[in-house]
């Protein structure tokens, strides 16, 4: 059983406060430490919630995103310093709002984006199956297979059928390295359907990851190995939060993967 490779996605919303998370990452366990650029544009406010638990005397704070103009953000220099600062094997993700993304910009100004994370030649570029087909394929020819590539989509609508899934998945075979798909979970009987397509690939000679945002999103994550995923996505952050949100602290999957005796 190939243990799958562990991509841990960095948290922090500025240069300093990803570099300080990939020496955690590092130390996780993680083979891939991912950069969601598009979150550079954001910042968190902690908002003191009108409502407190009854079973609790702390008060309770509300997390609000603030974003910022796509042009009052020097993401050139940005990348440039993140390529240079961490040297775990990187990969760039910019995602837009329509994929569950904070990039503020159009997607012209997103294009130009994923232009210069190329040029600094990571390990690996995400790019959604559905860019325009002449600007992914010019991405996609700037990672003189220097990089690899990531063929990605994100539903924000939720989760359709198995046989569904699994097609969304064939379909995109040959658009990058790695086919990587996230539908959002309403409900543990979508997260069922996730898995049952995941092994459904599981005899496909191409490489997945597939995952779902909710309750059972993580059970991909978790039954990886057997499940033939090629990478599994993971997080720093720890808290009882993290299942309800279909994510996983990188530690606790490899303890979990232990325990299993996947690997």
């Amino acid at each position: 059983m190939e243990k799958p490779m562990v991509c841990i996605t960095l948290r922090g919303r500025t240069v300093e406060e990803l570099v300080k998370d990939a020496s955690k990452a590092k130390i996780s366990g993680a083979d891939i430490v991912e950069v969601r650029i598009d979150r550079l544009w954001t910042s968190e406010e902690k908002i003191r919630s009108p409502k407190k638990s009854e079973d609790s005397e702390n008060e309770e704070f509300e997390i609000k995103i603030n974003h910022i103009a796509f042009e009052e953000f020097d993401y050139e220099e940005a990348i440039e310093d993140i390529s240079s600062s961490i040297a775990e094997p990187l990969m760039f993700t910019c995602r837009p709002q329509s994929q569950g993304g904070h990039f503020p910009g159009s997607e012209v100004e997103r294009i130009e984006v994923l232009r210069k994370a190329i040029s600094t030649k990571p390990n690996w570029i995400d790019l959604e199956i559905d860019l325009p087909e002449e600007s992914r394929e010019d991405l996609v020819k700037m990672t003189e297979k220097e990089t690899k590539v990531i063929a990605s989509f994100h539903s924000t609508e939720g989760t359709p059928s198995q046989s569904e899934i699994t097609q969304d998945m064939l379909d995109a075979v040959g658009m990058g390295e790695v086919v990587k798909a996230c539908y959002n979970i309403t409900d543990r009987k979508e997260a069922l359907r996730i898995f049952s397509a995941a092994l459904d690939l599981a005899s496909n000679d191409s490489n997945f990851a597939l995952m779902g945002t909710g309750p059972g999103g993580d059970w991909t994550r978790i039954h990886a190995p057997i499940l033939g995923q090629h990478i599994v996505y993971a997080t720093t952050e720890s808290g009882w939060h993290l299942s309800q949100q279909g994510r996983i602290n990188a530690s606790d999957l490899i303890t979990a993967w232990e325990v299993l005796e996947y690997c």
